[in-house]
């Protein structure tokens, strides 16, 4: 294998998007649907990196029963497909837009994994990253997945590729970080959740990321949304702000963001034109139904409204 990146996704899922302008819960809402498609958190990183040009893997676990739209999508793409099937169906989510571009998320289960398929999963999958620049660690972990056997494959995966981007939340999350991944990107809830309080300033915030780099993950990237992202390593730290655009819908903003986090590594950018990349394409994501780029004048566009603030962390 000669792919440069590798990217994960344990729970997959078909993601059903709709848009329904005003939510009531106990009553019948009516849904515009926008889109049934193959999707999941590593699944939207490669989508994004095969719009840049990069050739990608995808690995992990994908539903025996309904698999065909996943490996229809690998073969369109040109992506090198080392999902494992497993007995029973990927899980669909559902993901409704309001008039505010507030996403609601309704997650159902799927498959569950046994002792014997993560075994099988760990040997391969350690096998073909070898070689990997950069491996993406995305998304939720199904059920039957020892928390701690995973944290000891993340381990393992960082000892034959040393660059690994992990972004996951929940429980999933903090197994992940016991492993000192090398990129983290935590939205700043998910950052609140971590240090089990409320961060109320971009202070706070960074002083939250700084935590964590002491504690041996080399570059924690925060998103804050509409406010940007902020990229902190024991050295320097970066606050990306992007132009206010009309928000259509935030499905995949995340992904895309660690797509471009992905694509400035690749292109050997420094790390506030990393961050720049990597806020513009995640500001043109919002504004568009569906995860990809698929106008690079757009895209040039956003990338000269970002704003960055640079500072030196104090020694």
């Amino acid at each position: 294998m000669s792919n440069r990146v590798v990217t994960f996704t344990l729970n997959p899922a078909y993601d059903l998007l709709g848009y329904c302008p005003n939510i009531e819960l106990g009553d019948v809402n009516l849904v515009n649907t926008n889109d049934f498609l193959p999707a999941g958190k590593g699944i939207n990183v490669a989508k994004v990196l095969c719009d840049l040009d990069h050739q990608v893997t995808v690995g992990g676990f994908l539903g025996e029963d309904n698999c065909e739209a996943f490996n229809h999508l690998f073969d369109k793409l040109g992506i090198e497909n080392k999902f494992q099937t497993v007995t029973g169906s990927t899980r669909i989510n559902v993901k409704l837009t309001d008039q505010n571009g507030e996403v609601t998320d309704l997650n159902f289960s799927g498959f569950s994994i046994n002792e014997g398929q993560w075994a099988n999963f760990v040997k391969s999958s350690l096998d073909f990253i070898k070689n990997t620049d950069i491996v993406v660690i995305s998304g939720s972990l199904p059920t039957g997945i020892n928390l701690e056997d995973f944290t000891d494959w993340i381990k393992q995966v960082k000892s034959i590729c040393s660059k690994v981007i992990f972004d996951s939340s929940r429980n999933a999350l903090i197994a992940g970080l016991k492993a000192k991944p090398w990129l983290i990107k935590p939205n700043d809830k998910e950052l609140e959740m971590l240090v089990g309080y409320p961060l109320t300033s971009i202070n706070e915030i960074k002083q939250a990321a700084m935590d964590l780099v002491n504690q041996g993950i080399n570059n924690v990237i925060v998103s804050l949304g509409s406010k940007g992202a902020l990229w902190v390593t024991k050295d320097e730290y970066w606050i990306a702000t992007p132009p206010k655009c009309q928000v259509v819908s935030t499905v995949g903003a995340g992904d895309t963001m660690v797509a471009g986090i992905v694509h400035g590594l690749l292109s050997n950018f420094s790390i506030q034109q990393t961050l720049i990349f990597a806020s513009a394409v995640s500001a043109l994501s919002v504004s568009q139904a569906g995860v990809g780029i698929s106008d690079m004048a757009k895209l040039n566009s956003m990338l000269e409204q970002i704003n960055t603030i640079a500072g030196k962390e104090k020694k």
